[in-house]
């Protein structure tokens, strides 16, 4: 096959590719970029150098298969403005960037009439899962994933149920569901850094016990690879200082724009989505660093140290836990409405094993989700699943008290709260929406529905 674009993904899957016997020819548009790689992993003349778009197409048999990996956006439509009328009807082209869902469902309209088949496919697992097995979510005709098949499954990670590989759907299904993998990501990230947060500032933890505390929490119910990453991170140290190098990094999270689009078009749909959105919106704050100064400066607002005693770990950790599956159940929710909007017909069994290996969220409670959709029951959200809603309501006081010793502390704890949050209000039977309905009738005539008639009525407020 063909790989355009050999920055860290495209690198590093080509050399995955190379050792499961593949021959791949690779253009990138640095040549020295190009010349570089063969130089270093050319490996017994199974790696093909080309210096342009037609050589790369011109060195592959028919039906020809070429993965893109470049920056999304323009970069990509570029690619495919180059690779126009030197592909054929049958050959494949398919973009591994992290494309908006929507520039994909375009691009494939674009190229229907070419008879080349385009797939838009989310790939998870970062560096280290394109060198050694990474998640892919592939979407667009369902014969192109035919051809692709037997490239991504040898890439793939292990899931314990087959290759973390799967064909999910129509059109833009693939980078939909790799959207809401990374809006669930920005909220676990968020959950973490929370935890850490009250343990650092709350209660004065060195770095290296909040790595041990990560790292027993890992061996648990927070089984994942983030829990794992947190610990690695909490323990480095930086080799001029001697100091925990997370000390010594700006407070400034950076983002690609990937949580973002999962939040706009969860609203969009309709779907409450409050601890991504949370998540979103702190990465949005913490970039006010200058602000943020200054409103400190004012208000004295620092945060409190607890009055001596041992930190609640176990509280903690359960509130962590609580908050990762109401994480995932906001995302699962999500693309349970887009599968029926956007037609994409999401089988999210499927989904939750193919996130169960390879990818940045893979995470042990992942099992309890996929068992949740392959049960008979198919619940309507998570919550309502028996083995989900036990394990919820079994840790739900440690979750609250963990959000009021925050509080307490003023510790913000934006995505832990607002998880607690949206737990009590689907649990709620009644919410004040009521008066907020009232209110809209009475300046605005919106009329509102009774719950002792039917009909819509209106009321005289003066």
């Amino acid at each position: 096959m063909g790989i355009i674009g050999l920055g860290t993904m495209g690198e590093n899957l080509t050399l995955n590719l190379l050792e499961k016997g593949f021959r791949v020819s690779v253009y990138n548009r640095s040549p020295e970029r190009t010349r570089r790689f063969v130089e270093v992993h050319g490996q017994a003349g199974r790696v093909v150098p080309t210096f342009s778009v037609k050589e790369l197409v011109s060195s592959l048999k028919p039906p020809r298969k070429v993965l893109v990996l470049v920056k999304a956006g323009q970069p990509v439509d570029d690619v495919i403005e180059q690779l126009s009328g030197l592909l054929e009807p049958g050959d494949v082209l398919a973009d591994l960037g992290n494309s908006h869902f929507r520039d994909t469902e375009r691009r494939l309209q674009r190229l229907s009439g070419s008879g080349v088949l385009y797939a838009g496919i989310g790939v998870s697992g970062g560096e280290r899962g394109a060198r050694y097995g990474a998640c892919f979510m592939a979407g667009g005709p369902a014969e192109a994933f035919e051809h692709l098949a037997p490239i991504l499954r040898p890439a793939s990670a292990d899931t314990g149920e087959g290759p973390a590989c799967a064909y999910l759907g129509p059109r833009g299904a693939g980078h939909y569901v790799k959207m809401v993998h990374n809006g669930i990501e920005y909220a676990m990230l968020e959950i973490i850094a929370e935890a850490y947060d009250i343990l650092r500032r709350g209660f004065g933890i060195p770095s290296d016990e909040i790595s041990a505390a990560f790292r027993r929490w890992s061996r648990g119910d927070l089984s994942s690879f983030l829990m794992e990453a947190a610990s690695q991170a909490c323990l480095k140290r930086d080799p001029e200082t001697g100091r925990p190098l997370v000390e010594l990094i700006e407070d400034v999270a950076e983002q690609k724009g990937t949580g973002r689009w999962c939040v706009q078009d969860a609203l969009e749909l309709g779907v409450p989505t409050p601890t991504i959105d949370a998540a979103v919106s702190q990465r949005n704050l913490s970039s006010l660093r200058t602000l943020r100064g200054v409103v400190a400066r004012a208000t004295g607002l620092e945060a409190g140290r607890a009055g001596g005693g041992e930190p609640p770990l176990l509280q903690l950790e359960q509130a962590v836990f609580c908050s990762f599956l109401t994480a995932f159940a906001q995302g699962f929710s999500q693309l349970q409405a887009a599968s029926t909007a956007y037609g994409y017909n999401l089988d999210l069994a499927e989904v939750a094993r193919v996130w169960g290996g390879g990818c940045i969220i893979r995470a042990r409670m992942i099992e309890a989700i996929k068992k949740a959709y392959r049960s008979p029951a198919r619940p309507e959200h998570l919550f309502l699943d028996p083995e989900i809603a036990a394990a919820l309501r079994a840790r739900e006081g440690a979750w609250r008290e963990t959000v009021a010793l925050a509080m307490s502390l003023r510790i913000p704890t934006p995505a832990i709260s607002t998880a607690l949050a949206y737990y009590y209000s689907l649990g709620s039977e009644r919410l004040p929406a009521n008066l907020i309905q009232a209110l809209r009738d009475l300046f605005g005539a919106h009329g509102f529905r009774r719950v002792d008639r039917a009909g819509q009525f209106h009321a005289d407020w003066g």
